[in-house]
């Protein structure tokens, strides 16, 4: 015999399967522990749902409440929270060992915008043909942007080799 399907949420009028419990009624207001069943009618006497508030609590607390509204305003809070979060994004800025000043500068500038944004910043330096004969030339674009983004970032992940290509990933503070 399959186990019944369960539900999220919490359990609503003949769901709620205790012998008493503890009533707070449609304007809020504290009636005591009671029988579920005299609970169940009260609530259909007003044309609500009788809804279980704290389960986990001795004897369970319900309250008299309109479902469909209570299930609207949950979604509604689901949503508004959905709303309030930010995605952290990792945005990938490449650079060469020789990098002119002035480029130099634009993608710094580049750089403290992801970063106030809130996003990760990737900071890949490629190295091509010989230019991997002078590795400390990358090492020292890497520390100057480290150093010219330091108020404002950590590191995250340190510079390292991976094939031709030296990758540092910086973070907002």
């Amino acid at each position: 015999m399959p186990a019944p399907p369960t539900r999220e949420g919490p359990r609503v009028n003949e769901e709620i399967r205790v012998p008493s419990v503890r009533l707070i009624d449609e304007e809020g207001e504290m009636q005591g522990v009671m029988p579920t069943r005299e609970a169940m009618q009260r609530a259909f006497s007003v044309g609500l749902d009788l809804l279980e508030i704290s389960p986990n609590a001795e004897p369970p607390v319900v309250k008299i409440l309109d479902y469909g509204k209570f299930k609207y305003e949950q979604q509604k809070k689901k949503n508004e929270a959905r709303k309030k979060q930010k995605v952290i994004e990792i945005k990938e800025v490449k650079v060469r060992p020789n990098i002119d000043e002035n480029d130099y500068q634009v993608k710094l500038r580049a750089m403290r915008s992801f970063i106030e944004e809130g996003d990760k910043v990737k900071v890949t330096l490629r190295f091509r043909g010989r230019e991997m004969a002078h590795q400390d030339l990358g090492v020292k674009v890497l520390e100057r942007i480290r150093g010219d983004m330091d108020e404002r970032t950590k590191v995250e992940q340190m510079p390292r080799m991976e094939n031709r290509q030296m990758i540092m990933v910086l973070s907002p503070r």
